[in-house]
């Protein structure tokens, strides 16, 4: 049972942050965005990687968190990304 509820959780994470990043990248710009809780999440997810390789228990729920980790990794550029295109238009 543990062991679904952590895929529940895993897919609507894994759903949510594809619509995160198209959103933040169609904004183009960095307001709203919080690079510190961008930050959290990706420590988190390491910290969930590391717990199920650590158990031995690596199987598909692994790559489902390396997949999420992904998207979070990108979202982070899309931060960076979002933060040189709100300075740009500042100098402009």
């Amino acid at each position: 049972m543990c062991e679904l509820l952590e895929s529940i959780m895993l897919i609507c994470f894994g759903i949510s942050w594809p619509v995160n990043v198209y959103r933040s990248y169609r904004a183009r710009t960095a307001r709203g965005m919080s690079p510190t809780f961008i930050l959290l999440i990706i420590t988190g997810y390491i910290a969930g990687i590391a717990a199920k390789i650590l158990s031995g228990n690596t199987g598909l729920i692994l790559a489902v968190y390396f997949i999420n980790l992904m998207m979070v990794l990108v979202n982070l550029a899309v931060y960076f990304r979002n933060r040189r295109m709100d300075a740009a238009q500042k100098t402009a």
